[in-house]
């Protein structure tokens, strides 16, 4: 018997599920503005150079004519943003001035932003252009780099010390950093609290999906994975609304992270997993928790029947299994595991790569960067539903090649649009991040199904199968704001990054095996022949394999679609 069988005893997807799922995925929701926060917080008005102080008039005085006189066109017709004139050149107001080139200088006395649609952010608070422009994507892999070792220092803690606890924790830490960062008043100071942010990022994912998978009875968990995917495109949507009503940079900032003090309050309620505390023998605390979902779900009497001896009956074999513990070398040992590894790894750190280049930089198809947040977030929601659908019928690995390839191509042909055909390029680009964020959601899949967690106990599986392949994804994300940057030097570069990493990692899929309908596998040998195609779906050992999963319950992780 399987601890999911117990669950289905005691109501299945009952009024429990519900409450803990929605629970749960109300801040994950809310990860996704800080995820993008930066798109509003670090957008980059339109700026040029203050006049020198030593001319009163000219440093105070912004009109048309005076600008003109101490601040060079650039090839548009439009005021340099970086360079002014050494001395103010009054004779340029005249119509009938001959041309001639003034010396230039950069803009030593600050510069002048236009306020009209962002009355404050970091850019013109730090004076974050010209030179110091590429400060700006540093800060955001400065949050990847937070995200990266969240997903190490979380992950550990989950295994080691339960669920719930670090995600308290991480509520708490988003919470106080979040407000921190709109406190402090200086960039390095901004910099170290959106780090510890990013940590919290991968506490509050990677222990939210375990929660609500271990919960969560066979039948529901491919919805709840469903809703998670969706409840991040849903925050992308929050986002563009509340950055569109609260304007200046530090309110904004308040806004997003408050919530999450109240996510902190309310979190003091939820059950630890059942599941986990019956692996580590704290099984007296795990019957109480089950009667308490009994009862919510209208089971008490199955509820009151529950003992130690009768649940622990439920994960016996998965207990067992907690005893022989791999090491994460394993996924390098063997030729055919090596192979799937390597490709994962690939996949992984391109698709978020490709993902978050896209998605950081919104100001650069040059509309409303409201208008782009909102088309960025809705072309997600009939993405997603075709990769679902696709994954169902078609097959996992077909699926996430033809959406990376699909992704890498948009970006890439994006760069032949004149720039003057906004609307086409936006919508362009619009639509190869829906085929990212299609592909992420398969991908989280496709690794579960792929033999890398079947290698590990079910205690040790978040951190060491699919949190080792999520770890290259963190990489990704941190790389993505410095390829943003090549573009200072050519604007050709990032696009062909993004747009080449993506169609590499659809054609590193292309060496995995498919995994629709196929058994999952407990032991190197069997991964081994799998993955080398030394045993068909029918042949009887595999069967055997297949028939020992379902009787020992499979992973929560492997339960997926």
């Amino acid at each position: 018997m399987a601890f999911t069988d117990l669950l289905d005893s005691l109501g299945g997807v009952g009024r429990f599920q519900l409450i803990y799922t929605a629970l749960l995925l109300l801040p994950c929701s809310l990860l996704a503005c800080h995820n993008f926060l930066q798109n509003f917080t670090a957008a980059v008005p339109h700026h040029h150079c203050r006049g020198p102080t030593n001319h009163t008039a000219a440093a105070t005085n912004t009109s048309g004519a005076w600008l003109r006189a101490i601040v060079p066109l650039d090839q548009l017709g439009a005021p340099e943003p970086c360079r002014r004139f050494t001395e103010p050149q009054w004779a340029l107001l005249s119509p009938n001035t001959s041309a001639h080139e003034p010396a230039t200088e950069g803009c030593k006395d600050g510069w002048v932003y236009d306020r009209s649609v962002f009355p404050s952010t970091i850019v013109m608070e730090w004076d974050l252009v010209c030179e110091a422009r590429p400060l700006r994507d540093l800060a955001q892999s400065i949050y990847m780099a937070g995200v990266l070792v969240g997903a190490a220092v979380f992950g550990s803690l989950a295994d080691r010390l339960g669920r719930k606890g670090p995600l308290v924790w991480s509520y708490l830490q988003l919470a106080v950093s979040g407000v921190a960062t709109a406190y402090f008043g200086s960039f390095s100071a901004y910099c170290i609290s959106r780090f510890l942010m990013g940590m919290t990022f991968s506490g509050i994912i990677l222990n939210s999906l375990s929660l609500v998978v271990e919960w969560m009875p066979t039948q529901g968990r491919t919805v709840a994975g469903v809703l998670l995917g969706y409840s991040f495109t849903l925050g992308q949507l929050i986002l563009a609304g509340v950055a569109y009503l609260i304007r200046p940079w530090r309110w904004l900032q308040l806004a997003v992270s408050i919530p999450f003090l109240i996510f902190f309050l309310y979190s003091w309620w939820l059950p630890e997993s059942s599941r986990w505390l019956l692996l580590h023998g704290k099984s007296q605390l795990a019957v109480e928790n089950l009667r308490k979902v009994a009862v919510m779900n209208g089971r008490a009497e199955e509820g009151e029947r529950l003992t130690k001896e009768v649940v622990s009956s439920y994960i016996q074999s998965e207990i067992a299994s907690v005893r022989t513990s791999n090491s994460i070398l394993d996924l390098f040992r063997t030729p055919a595991i090596r192979k799937v590894t390597f490709c994962l790894m690939v996949v992984w750190f391109s698709n978020s790569m490709a993902y978050y280049g896209l998605a950081m930089d919104l100001q650069k198809f040059g509309l409303s960067v409201y208008l782009v947040q909102v088309l960025f977030g809705v072309i997600d929601i009939p993405a997603m539903l075709v990769a679902t659908t696709t994954m169902i019928y078609v097959g996992r690995r077909a699926t996430v090649a033809s959406f990376l390839i699909l992704a890498g191509l948009m970006v890439i042909v994006n760069m032949f649009v004149p720039e003057d055909m906004q609307t086409l390029r936006t919508a362009q680009a619009a639509l190869g991040k829906g085929c990212l964020a299609s592909s992420f959601i398969c991908v989280y899949l496709f690794t579960g199904e792929c033999p890398l967690l079947s290698l590990y106990p079910p205690d040790t599986q978040g951190l060491m199968g699919m949190g080792f392949a999520s770890v290259n994804a963190r990489f990704g994300g941190l790389v993505a704001p410095l390829v943003t940057t090549l573009g200072e030097f050519s604007t050709i570069l990032p696009p062909i990054g993004f747009g080449a990493t993506s169609i590499l990692a659809g054609l590193a899929v292309c060496f995995l095996a498919e995994t629709r309908n196929a058994p999952l596998v407990e032991t190197i040998e069997a991964m081994e022949r799998r993955v080398k195609g030394g045993l068909s779906r029918k042949d009887p050992e595999e069967k055997r394999e297949e028939i020992s999963l379902q009787q020992l319950g499979a992973s929560p992780l492997k339960e997926t679609i």
